[in-house]
Protein backbone atom coordinates (compact mmCIF):
# COMPACT_ATOMS: atom_id res chain seq x y z
CA UNK A 1 0.00 0.00 0.00
CA UNK A 2 1.41 3.18 -0.91
CA UNK A 3 -0.02 6.13 0.86
CA UNK A 4 -0.40 9.80 -0.67
CA UNK A 5 -1.81 12.66 0.59
CA UNK A 6 -3.85 14.97 -1.65
CA UNK A 7 -4.14 18.38 -1.05
CA UNK A 8 -7.20 20.48 -2.55
CA UNK A 9 -8.29 24.09 -1.86
CA UNK A 10 -12.13 25.15 -1.72
CA UNK A 11 -14.14 28.30 -2.06
CA UNK A 12 -14.29 28.53 1.56
CA UNK A 13 -14.29 26.58 5.02
CA UNK A 14 -17.79 25.49 4.18
CA UNK A 15 -16.76 23.78 0.79
CA UNK A 16 -13.69 22.33 2.27
CA UNK A 17 -15.88 20.57 4.88
CA UNK A 18 -18.48 19.13 2.71
CA UNK A 19 -16.39 17.72 0.24
CA UNK A 20 -13.86 16.32 3.26
CA UNK A 21 -16.76 14.46 4.81
CA UNK A 22 -18.06 12.96 1.50
CA UNK A 23 -14.25 11.56 0.62
CA UNK A 24 -14.32 10.04 4.82
CA UNK A 25 -18.02 8.73 4.62
CA UNK A 26 -17.83 7.11 0.91
CA UNK A 27 -14.32 5.58 2.69
CA UNK A 28 -11.93 7.44 -0.43
CA UNK A 29 -9.91 8.90 2.18
CA UNK A 30 -9.14 7.74 6.21
CA UNK A 31 -8.94 11.69 6.86
CA UNK A 32 -9.47 15.25 5.71
CA UNK A 33 -7.83 18.10 7.75
CA UNK A 34 -9.06 21.24 6.88
CA UNK A 35 -7.28 24.93 7.09
CA UNK A 36 -9.13 27.88 6.96
CA UNK A 37 -7.64 31.09 6.04
CA UNK A 38 -5.55 30.65 3.33
CA UNK A 39 -4.93 33.46 0.77
CA UNK A 40 -4.31 32.65 -2.62
CA UNK A 41 -2.85 34.07 -5.38
CA UNK A 42 -2.90 32.94 -9.48
CA UNK A 43 -3.58 33.25 -12.96
CA UNK A 44 -6.92 33.28 -14.05
CA UNK A 45 -8.35 34.71 -17.10
CA UNK A 46 -5.43 36.27 -17.93
CA UNK A 47 -4.98 38.02 -15.11
CA UNK A 48 -3.16 37.78 -11.33
CA UNK A 49 -6.26 36.96 -8.83
CA UNK A 50 -6.54 37.19 -5.12
CA UNK A 51 -9.34 35.33 -2.84
CA UNK A 52 -9.50 33.86 0.26
CA UNK A 53 -10.04 30.14 0.30
CA UNK A 54 -9.82 27.16 2.76
CA UNK A 55 -7.57 24.03 1.47
CA UNK A 56 -7.79 20.46 3.08
CA UNK A 57 -5.40 17.27 3.21
CA UNK A 58 -6.73 13.88 3.14
CA UNK A 59 -4.77 10.97 3.18
CA UNK A 60 -5.75 7.91 1.14
CA UNK A 61 -4.45 4.82 -1.05
CA UNK A 62 -2.54 5.85 -4.54
CA UNK A 63 -4.86 3.44 -5.58
CA UNK A 64 -7.74 5.67 -4.56
CA UNK A 65 -6.46 8.92 -6.48
CA UNK A 66 -8.22 9.06 -9.62
CA UNK A 67 -11.66 8.27 -8.01
CA UNK A 68 -10.78 10.71 -5.05
CA UNK A 69 -10.36 13.63 -8.05
CA UNK A 70 -13.12 12.39 -10.00
CA UNK A 71 -15.43 12.75 -6.52
CA UNK A 72 -13.71 16.00 -6.04
CA UNK A 73 -14.55 17.36 -9.53
CA UNK A 74 -18.51 16.25 -8.87
CA UNK A 75 -18.55 17.91 -5.47
CA UNK A 76 -16.17 21.71 -5.82
CA UNK A 77 -17.64 24.82 -7.25
CA UNK A 78 -14.61 25.75 -9.26
CA UNK A 79 -14.41 25.37 -13.20
CA UNK A 80 -10.82 23.71 -12.24
CA UNK A 81 -9.87 23.01 -8.94
CA UNK A 82 -6.93 22.35 -7.67
CA UNK A 83 -6.34 18.38 -6.51
CA UNK A 84 -2.37 17.07 -6.37
CA UNK A 85 -1.89 13.72 -4.79
CA UNK A 86 1.46 13.98 -2.88
CA UNK A 87 3.49 10.79 -1.95
CA UNK A 88 4.53 9.67 1.32
CA UNK A 89 7.84 8.73 1.75
CA UNK A 90 7.85 7.20 4.70
CA UNK A 91 6.12 7.71 8.50
CA UNK A 92 4.50 5.94 11.40
CA UNK A 93 3.71 2.39 10.20
CA UNK A 94 0.69 2.28 12.37
CA UNK A 95 -0.29 5.48 10.83
CA UNK A 96 0.02 3.91 7.21
CA UNK A 97 -1.86 0.84 8.16
CA UNK A 98 -4.57 2.89 9.78
CA UNK A 99 -4.96 4.49 6.42
CA UNK A 100 -4.42 1.53 4.61
CA UNK A 101 -7.49 -0.18 6.82
CA UNK A 102 -9.75 2.73 6.65
CA UNK A 103 -9.71 3.65 2.35
CA UNK A 104 -11.74 0.78 1.30
CA UNK A 105 -12.24 -2.05 -0.39
CA UNK A 106 -8.85 -3.35 -0.44
CA UNK A 107 -7.29 -4.54 -4.01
Amino acid sequence: MAAVFVYVTARDRAEALAIGRTLVQERLVACANVLDGVRSLYWWDGAVQEEDEALFVAKTRSELVDAVVARVKELHSYEVPCVVALPVAAGNPDFLDWISAETGPQS
